[in-house]
């Protein structure tokens, strides 16, 4: 029997390996781009950056020191120059295929930091796996700009599972839809008619401003925003703006706000503020043919008409008034129910002037169908 040489029983105590094999390795060098392993076969392994991750961002020697041991799958046995080729990336993502076919398969909700806006979504990286979430599973909502979502950690499900395709699909949307529908539910459940609550403006409109109530959005409209006339949303709010609201009305999902608290409504006092005989002084706010609406304070309005403008006569209110000007004038008519307050500028200039004349002269006048009548006018 012949005698092994040293070189055989070198070669025998020296560990077989072949492609696609996992084995264990103990780190011996790190470069910025490379990783050497002992992997006690008789050459080395390395393992390039591009096989240790997806993440080219990413420096080697922060995360491996030598003597750190690791397992890492065998991609060549021999690169042409005698040297075993590693791949970690790849053992990492055959494990990561695993638990997001389980994560698939259990609707288990993932979590993970977005690697990479996308011009039609977001990827986002499991356990070496690379997931895409399509801009239409982003959100609930239309999403105009991704590019807020970088860096952010968010959470999602699988909604198709492909290893084949490696296709794997992130779906953030039917959480996002889940949450609100049960911060709705819990906000109808908390809110009635008449409460005061706290909101954020979402949204500001012609029409009025969407105030979000932490569930579900309310409707301030233009008409609720004050007591007296708002020319336009947008010259009031903005969108981040706090406020707190009352809560007019609730239809089904739809809410409807007020910014009309009782405690500041200005007709609370008016019958004594405005009673027949006192004299009040407020601004032209708007002219018609028949006379001049002059606000007295905010959400209280009062109609001089043309024939109680001056003593003498006055063809057109636009003839002797302008809108701001500032009028004193005698309250001659005061219509509580209605809202409604006549004045008189002709009664404080001629003292002769009976009560039973101021009566002949003032015209009674709809104030809301001069106003409808006024808009159509406008709109035309």
């Amino acid at each position: 029997m012949s005698e092994l040489t040293f070189e055989q029983m070198l070669e025998d105590s020296i560990k077989t390996i072949h492609s696609g094999e996992v084995v264990e390795g103990t780190v011996i060098d790190v470069k910025a781009d490379e990783i050497i392993l002992n992997i006690g076969y008789k050459s080395d392994g390395i393992l390039t950056k591009s096989e240790y991750t997806n993440d080219s961002s990413v420096d080697l020697t922060t995360v491996v020191k030598p003597g750190d041991t690791m397992e890492v799958k065998v991609l060549k046995v021999n690169d042409g120059e005698g040297q075993v080729v590693l791949t970690y990336k790849r053992l990492a993502a055959d494990r990561g295929n695993k638990r997001i076919e389980e994560a698939y398969n259990n609707k288990e909700v993932l979590k993970a930091t977005v690697a990479q806006v996308l011009g039609g979504g977001l990827s986002v990286i499991v356990d070496e796996v690379r997931i895409f979430i399509p801009a239409s599973l982003v959100s609930d909502t239309y999403e105009k700009d991704l590019n807020k979502y970088a860096g952010q950690e968010i959470e999602f499900v699988i909604s198709e599972y492909n290893p084949k395709r490696r296709r794997y699909i992130g779906d953030r949307r039917q959480l996002v839809a889940a949450k609100k529908a049960e911060l709705q539910r819990e906000l109808f459940e908390r809110i009635q008619e008449g409460d005061i609550v706290e909101g954020t403006v979402k949204n500001v409109t012609d029409f009025g401003a969407f105030i979000d109530l932490g569930g579900a959005d309310g409707l301030l409209h233009i008409s609720e925003m004050s007591w007296g006339r708002v020319e336009h949303p947008k010259k009031v709010f903005k969108v981040g703006d706090q406020l707190k609201v009352l809560i007019k009305e609730i239809s089904g999902s739809k809410i409807a706000l007020s910014l009309k608290f009782d405690d500041a409504n200005p007709w609370k006092d008016a019958v004594s503020k405005y009673a027949v005989g006192n004299v009040v002084t407020g601004k032209v706010a708007r002219m018609t043919d028949f006379g001049a609406f002059v606000e007295l304070e905010p959400g209280v309005d009062a109609l001089l008409h043309v024939s109680q403008i001056a003593k003498e006569h006055v063809e057109k209110p636009s003839d002797v008034l302008s809108v701001g000007q500032e009028v004193t004038a005698k309250v001659v008519d005061f219509n509580e129910a209605d809202k409604k307050i006549s004045l008189s500028v002709k009664a404080m200039l001629a003292p002769e002037y009976s009560e039973e004349e101021s009566d002949a002269d003032v015209v009674s006048v709809d104030i809301d169908a001069v106003i409808a009548a006024q808009s159509e006018e406008d709109a035309e």
